[in-house]
């Protein structure tokens, strides 16, 4: 397997500059850093490329995650909408193609947070969708990017809460590279057992995302990490394992991410860079290296 971390853990703001980061998560034992595809649209070919030069001069594997924004709904039942986020998605995958990326996970079938002020039709929406995931899945062969569907909580999305659904949802889309993406914090809200949910999604797994469900590093709360590390080893996963807490407030992430209080003693980057690394070491224990 392959550890990782999000940029975010140290970061307040989504749209940031990447490139001090690669460095540091090498140096503190990662083989991935994980950045916001929302960011590399925004970012001219030379920073892409440099991005691209810097991962590959320190080692390290860079991956991109996105909660597409709303007005870029691919699962929208305004066509318009849908084609406007099959668009964007289009040139994320371009931009990520320039910096080397060749995995993007997290809300790329709708939007995210979702809106619950009005009716949700979700039956509708999964079909369009699996309809938008299939173009998306065509364009992304071209960069051999893989698309990983992530399941969140009921409380941020509804097309997707669970690894049966995921699964489902994956088998249908019927692209080989589309996979399924699960995390540690929304599967201690949605499912009965987050290890039987592991070794359901199976061979569909593509990438893993790990925190507790404090939103803290791996071993500062209450998930089973030695029965997922179980499940883990019993489907033979050797993808990415990449961790995403959030333990300070402020700024944009701390308002999406719904961060009111500091969830940590200590939030200096060097305490925090410690807890990380203290939080990889008993990750490896559990799962192995």
């Amino acid at each position: 397997m392959k550890y990782g971390v999000y940029f975010a853990y140290w970061e307040n703001e989504w749209d940031t500059d990447f490139e001090p980061y690669i460095e540091k998560v090498k140096n503190l034992g990662f083989d991935v850093l994980e950045v916001a595809a929302l960011g590399l649209v925004s970012l001219p070919d030379s920073k892409l490329r440099r991005l691209k030069e810097l991962a590959a001069e320190h080692e390290v594997l860079l991956t991109a995650g996105i909660g597409l924004p709303k007005q870029y709904d691919v699962s929208s039942s305004d066509a318009s909408v849908r084609a406007e986020g099959i668009a964007f998605m289009k040139k994320v995958m371009d931009a990520m193609h320039k910096a080397g990326i060749d995995r993007v996970g997290g809300t790329i079938y709708s939007y995210w947070p979702a809106d619950y002020s009005g009716p949700v039709d979700k039956e509708t929406a999964r079909r369009h969708s699996i309809e938008s995931m299939q173009e998306l899945a065509r364009y992304a062969k071209q960069y051999d990017i893989i698309l990983l569907v992530e399941t969140l909580n009921r409380f941020e999305q509804f097309l997707l809460n669970d690894a049966q659904e995921a699964m489902r949802y994956v088998e249908e889309v019927n692209e080989p590279n589309v996979k399924v993406m699960l995390d540690t914090f929304h599967m201690n809200i949605e499912e009965d057992n987050i290890a039987d949910a592991l070794r359901l999604a199976g061979r569909h797994l593509g990438h893993l995302h790990i925190g507790e469900a404090n939103r803290k590093v791996p071993g500062k709360g209450s998930i089973p990490w030695q029965e997922i590390g179980d499940a883990l080893r019993e489907i033979d996963y050797t993808g990415y394992v990449v961790m995403e807490p959030f333990v300070k407030t402020g700024g944009q992430v701390g308002r999406d991410i719904r961060v009111w209080r500091e969830l940590s003693a200590d939030t200096r980057e060097e305490q925090l860079d410690r807890d990380l690394a203290e939080s990889l070491v008993f990750v490896k224990e559990k799962f192995g290296r």
